[in-house]
């Protein structure tokens, strides 16, 4: 696929593609695949590359040495050269991306958890932030879809969650954290149910079987965690999709009605390229969207392509997430995979005022990897032995430390809902660029004091869990800065063109011929992973323009 994708990017660069898709993570995938088989003649610019899975580390000794750096998931630690800075001064969370085909799922856990019904209709339930412009239930069918073409592994009949399609692979085992995580809970009373994941039980779709080695977040090298650049490219480019990597975009390029004609990129080389096209959709994720409309600004469009609101950048979603690891005396074996969620549990879920904060969050329970996972966490304690100590990490403590965490320990991970808040917005920087000159992203973010509120609320909650399971030694860690995963909300959807950058299709009320299919345009964020969500929202907005082919206005 590398060499087909390689010489695509070389052959007609001036031939003007049907719709131009600006970005190869999972919402481009799904728009490239679907819109390709349909006959539409697709372009996907992506400024990273195709993954070679022999360059993943999960294989090799050095693995958890090698996730500080060259496969940390902030690309200011990272600093590679498809990567583009982001000036974080005055942000509370470090976003964590991933360019490249298949976008940020190359590093992603692999949790698979849609947003739920009452993650649609927030200000009908709850009267603060907006309303979805469609329901769970309208977006449930294209859910389904996704799910077969992902591979997803779970058990059907979770409570949370309305009756729905099975899975199309069975759960993949919950192993003896899972189990400890379950008995947490059960002592509690506590809803909980198997973790459904990415990541197939059974050879899928191009995919193989996980074999639990647990380095699920610096790429799979068995090639079974599911990635669009596995489930979708194969499709799209035998459809006669084109796949131009290594094409850092720098503007949108309109014409005199203001009509989309396509875009101008930089190549490997510097060189500058022009790709036209009679319709160009933007998923370049909830960062690198309202960057490229900010830089597409002119005489017509002097505050930025698409911005006749003033949101675009604005509403900058992240999710809250703090960590709580719950060390045993018996062996877990912890340190085996997969790393996405053994069990998960919304039982504090949804809006409950009485305990002094709107909305909810998500608990996933996941093994603690390796020893230097064991090291890892690094914030309040709770002891059952209130003689204990926190002792630093040198020397002999550190050994003393891992022999006694290695493989005895879970994570709960905590998931709480963003609400959106015009203040937290990207920006261009003034002064930073990326490798080519292009002005990077500033962000400006804070965590809320109903964020706030809800973290120490779900922490305790969960070191009461863990407690009540036996642990001898919890580590809560509050809103840790390095989980910035989910990128949403800065092109927000709406019907009123005056509060929102697009409509329910993901068409922007400025420009008819762009359309954003990525999480920006989400109006909230939910408690939960949001790449199912992300994927089936694509799916429906694909779906539309198919259908509607023929009333499409085009360059």
């Amino acid at each position: 696929m590398a060499a087909i994708a390689a010489s695509g990017s070389r052959a007609g660069r001036e031939d003007i593609a049907d719709v131009l898709i600006i970005g190869a993570g999972p919402s481009g995938s799904v728009a490239a695949k679907h819109l390709a088989q349909a006959g539409f003649k697709v372009v996907a610019l992506e400024q990273g590359h195709m993954p070679d899975a022999g360059r993943y580390p999960g294989r090799r000794p050095e693995w958890e040495l090698v996730t500080q750096k060259q496969w940390h998931p902030n690309p200011n630690f990272r600093d590679m050269p498809r990567d583009y800075p982001i000036n974080t001064t005055e942000s509370d969370v470090n976003p964590l991306m991933f360019c490249g085909v298949g976008g940020s799922a190359t590093l992603y856990a692999g949790h698979w958890t849609p947003f739920m019904p009452s993650d649609f209709k927030v200000r009908t339930l709850d009267g603060i932030a907006d309303d979805w412009p469609f329901t769970y239930e309208e977006l449930a069918p294209h859910l389904e879809v996704i799910e077969r073409e992902v591979g997803v592994s779970g058990l059907g009949g979770n409570p949370a969650y309305p009756p729905k399609m099975a899975y199309p692979t069975p759960a993949l085992p919950i192993g003896k954290v899972g189990h400890k995580a379950a008995e947490c809970l059960d002592r509690m009373g506590w809803h909980w149910w198997p973790g459904t994941n990415a990541i197939p039980s059974v050879p899928y779709n191009g995919l193989n079987a996980c074999v639990r080695r647990g380095t699920c977040m610096s790429g799979c090298p068995e090639g079974a965690k599911s990635t669009t650049d596995l489930t979708h490219w194969p499709h799209a480019i035998k459809a006669g999709a084109r796949l131009v990597t290594g094409a850092r975009v720098r503007e949108i390029t309109v014409d005199e009605r203001g009509l989309a004609t396509g875009a101008i990129y930089m190549d490997e080389n510097g060189r500058e390229r022009r790709q036209r096209a009679a319709t160009v959709i933007l998923c370049a994720n909830g960062i690198g969207t309202p960057r490229l409309l900010l830089l597409s600004k002119s005489a017509r469009f002097r505050d930025g392509l698409a911005n006749s609101s003033g949101l675009v950048g604005k509403r900058l979603m992240m999710h809250p997430f703090s960590a709580v690891q719950a060390t045993f005396e018996e062996d877990l074996e912890s340190w085996r995979g997969p790393f996405g969620q053994n069990v998960s549990s919304y039982e504090f879920y949804e809006t409950d005022e009485k305990r002094g904060f709107l909305r909810g969050a998500k608990w996933g329970a996941m093994p603690g990897g390796g020893p230097l996972g064991a090291t890892s966490f690094v914030g309040s304690k709770v002891f059952a032995d209130p003689n204990a100590r926190v002792e630093d990490m040198w020397g002999t403590n550190l050994h003393d430390l891992v022999s006694r965490r290695f493989g005895r320990t879970m994570v709960w991970g905590i998931i709480g809902e963003d609400l959106p808040e015009e203040s937290n917005q990207v920006l261009l920087d003034p002064e930073l660029t990326d490798t080519d000159g292009i002005p990077a992203p500033k962000l400006i973010y804070k965590v809320s004091e109903n964020s706030e509120r809800m973290l120490k609320f779900h922490e305790e909650r969960c070191t009461e869990a863990c407690q009540a399971g036996g642990a001898v030694e919890i580590s809560v860690v509050h809103q840790m800065p390095d989980t910035g995963w989910h990128l949403l909300g800065t092109c927000v959807m709406g019907t009123d063109r005056e509060t929102s950058v697009v409509n329910e299709w993901g068409q922007t009320h400025d420009v008819p011929n762009l359309f954003i299919f990525d999480g920006s345009t989400f109006p909230t964020s939910a408690g939960l992973n949001p790449t199912a969500t992300i994927m089936s929202v694509a799916l429906r907005q694909t779906r539309r323009m198919i259908s509607e082919r023929r009333n499409l206005e085009a360059a």
